[in-house]
């Protein structure tokens, strides 16, 4: 399943930042931001339910980040 979410992620250093986190908490996923939309989506393809733990993950580290609907 493909979660979207829009965060206030804005650059690389904040992508390398949070990639081992990423990693480490959403494990076998694969997962990019796209820094060029306005909204700083966040897309994750996975497997398993992500919702929360991405939301948790982001907003721990001093980000804003809710999933978009479909």
């Amino acid at each position: 399943m493909i979660y979207v979410f829009k965060t206030s992620v804005k650059t690389k250093k904040d992508i390398k930042e949070l990639a081992s986190k990423l990693e480490h908490f959403i494990p076998n996923s694969r997962w990019n931001f796209d820094l060029e939309d306005c909204d700083k989506i966040l897309r994750i393809d996975s497997q398993f339910e992500v919702r929360e733990t991405t939301t948790k993950l982001l907003q721990d580290n001093g980000y804003k980040c809710e999933e978009l609907p479909d």
